[in-house]
Order: C-alpha cells, then sequence, then structure tokens
C-alpha cells in the first residue's frame, strides 16, 4: 500500500490508519492529486468518523445509512468531538464549517457519503444534516484487506462514473499528448512536472536510451498511467506499490541498462539519500541501474546542484543533446575533436 503521507507527526499505528482510509478512497475514485498530506489526513479522519473507524479491525463492521432502523450519522459537531477523541487532534468545534465545505465535499460528491442522512430536506447550512455511509460503499469497506478486494472495488467502480473520471474528462480537454515509440499515445494533466516527463520520452530516451522501451511513467492524476508490468517482472524490479516509486522507468534491451529517471521540478533530485534507498531497492534487479535526475532548464539545476550524487547522471531539457556525469574517474580524459 502506498505511503501517501509525507510530513505526518502521528504515531505509527494511526498513520497506518489513516493511510488505509485514503487508500480506500482512492480505490473509489476519489481524485488526490494536489492534496497536501494535511488535507489527506483531515479527509481521511472526517470520513473515518462518519464509518465509525479508530483501528484497522472496525473496517470489517462499518455500517451504511438505511431508512429504517438504526443508522449511524454523524453531525459536523459530532464528526469534531470523534476525531479530536481518537486522532490526537483538537480542532476547534467552530471549525464545523470546514467539515462540510472541506474535509467531506469529495466523498460526498462521489456519493460515498450520504449528506443529510435522515433529513433529505435539510438546507445546505443546517446544523442538523447529518452525514453516515452510503450502503453500497459500506458493504465494500467491510471486505478492506481481503485478497481480492481491489478486483471486486474495480468491478463496482467499472459500472458506476467515478469522481476521479469526471474529472479526468474536463481535464482531457487540456492534457498533454506524449507519443511513445511504439506509438502509443499518452495524456499527461497539465502541469512544469509534466511537461518535463514527456521531455524525457520525446527528446532524452531517443538521444541516451539505447533504444530504450518505456516500462512505467506516473501522472499527478494517475500514478500508474503506463506500466509494463510482466517486464519489470523479469527484471526482478521492486513493487511500484512502494512508496519509493521512481517517475520514469525505461529498459534497453541492447545494453540490459534500467533507466531509473526523477523528473525534478520542485523536489525529488537523486541525492546521496535517495541514491542508497533506490539502489536498496533495487538489488535484486538482474539490469545494470542507470541513475538520471532530469531538469527543465539550468535555473532549476543550479537550485538542486549541492543535493545530486555522485555515480549518477543530469539530463536539462533545455540542452538536450548533452549529459552531466556525476561520475568520477569514470569518463575522465581527453576530448579528441
Amino acid at each position: 500500500m502506498p505511503d501517501y503521507l509525507t510530513r505526518s507527526k502521528k504515531p505509527i499505528e494511526l498513520q497506518k490508519l489513516i493511510n488505509e482510509a485514503i487508500h480506500i478512497l482512492v480505490n473509489f475514485g476519489i481524485p488526490i492529486a494536489g492534496m497536501t498530506s494535511r488535507q489527506l489526513e483531515k479527509m481521511s479522519m472526517a470520513f473515518m468518523a462518519v464509518a465509525n473507524v479508530k483501528q484497522s479491525q472496525d473496517w470489517a463492521t462499518v455500517e451504511g445509512y438505511q431508512t429504517e432502523g438504526n443508522t449511524r450519522a454523524l453531525k459536523t459537531r459530532q464528526i469534531i468531538e470523534y476525531i479530536n477523541q481518537h486522532f490526537e487532534e483538537s480542532i476547534s468545534a467552530g471549525s464545523y464549517d470546514d467539515i462540510r465545505r472541506k474535509d467531506l465535499k469529495l466523498p460526498v460528491v462521489a456519493g460515498i457519503i450520504i449528506r443529510s442522512a435522515g433529513n433529505p430536506n435539510a438546507a445546505r447550512n443546517d446544523p442538523t444534516r447529518a452525514y453516515a455511509l452510503a450502503p453500497e460503499y459500506a458493504q465494500l469497506i467491510r471486505n478492506f484487506g481481503n485478497a481480492n478486494w481491489e478486483i471486486e472495488v474495480k468491478t463496482f467502480i467499472n459500472q458506476e462514473t467515478t469522481l476521479s473520471q469526471k474529472i479526468e474528462q474536463k481535464r482531457n480537454i487540456q492534457a498533454i499528448p506524449v507519443i511513445l515509440p511504439s506509438g502509443q499515445a499518452l495524456n499527461f494533466t497539465p502541469g512544469k512536472h509534466n511537461e518535463l516527463q514527456k521531455l524525457v520520452i520525446e527528446e532524452f530516451l531517443p538521444r541516451f536510451g539505447y533504444g530504450a522501451e518505456l516500462l512505467y511513467v506516473g501522472d499527478t492524476a494517475n500514478k500508474f498511467l503506463f506500466i509494463n508490468q510482466p517486464q519489470l517482472d523479469i527484471l526482478q524490479f521492486f513493487a511500484l506499490a512502494h512508496g519509493e516509486l521512481p517517475d520514469i522507468l525505461a529498459y534497453a534491451a541492447t545494453k540490459n541498462w534500467l533507466f531509473l529517471i526523477e523528473a525534478v521540478h520542485s523536489s525529488g533530485p537523486i541525492s546521496s539519500l535517495r541514491l542508497l534507498e533506490l539502489k536498496k531497492l533495487t538489488s535484486a534487479c538482474t539490469a545494470d541501474i542507470i541513475f538520471v535526475t532530469a531538469f527543465l532548464d539550468r535555473q532549476t539545476f543550479r537550485q538542486f546542484l549541492p543535493d545530486i550524487a555522485w555515480e549518477t547522471e543530469v539530463w536539462i531539457a533545455e540542452s538536450p543533446d548533452h549529459l552531466i556525469h556525476f561520475n568520477g574517474e569514470k569518463f575522465l580524459g581527453p576530448y579528441h575533436t
């Protein structure tokens, strides 16, 4: 399961529970691209309050909204009380409007959480408005952790149009098209990071990749935009669900080289620590690893220059015909014209 939190100060067990909640919401089609770690925390905690989940075992017993009989439905202030009591928060009771406007907005729009449970005619700002789990999603949540859970969710989701898909349909209007050497077309969401990824695929790999085949690339809206899992399995590459996921993977069969590329716009170069982590993760890989950090321009490169690790390569998109080798004496020698 991916680690969605980057700056959480909560205990490890609570971080694990929050990650489970986020993972469930992502599989249900909630778009999280662009959300901060804190925003993800708050959304997941509000979601768990409605579901009455305060430890991992509770997923198996969540209850969906029923038109008759006893149903768990919480008002916004009750949600805050639950979060403060069980998730080491001290949110002010006066912040109840944030629950509606921010924390539960996406799950409600997606239909995962029912708004105005028990009082469908309640006004948007009615303090008696209560929130409850939609019964069809409650059933899926109860099976969380089972071996076939993700398959079950995908089967259900395929019958619906998820919130992520609805947003993606709008984003595709401004999508960044990328053409792979095979002719296959990919669409990245707009943004500098994805502009750089496009340049790596269309400019760097043809120049320096020795015919490399793209094996993986992610997107801010879809972490698994393109993946060739069978080839990665053959190379014994580490599971891509891991939190240390690289930006781009490409394999040159003629060299048995696997290019591990980080596209850096605002963060994430291959530093000495990152290099050690990646070497450990790829220790079982049968290909030789080429570590590359890519930048859009020299100005960005200069910003991260002190962090670049030795035994790695740097490629700058504005000077596409050149590489910078941080490789010690390996390339020491005269140039001949």
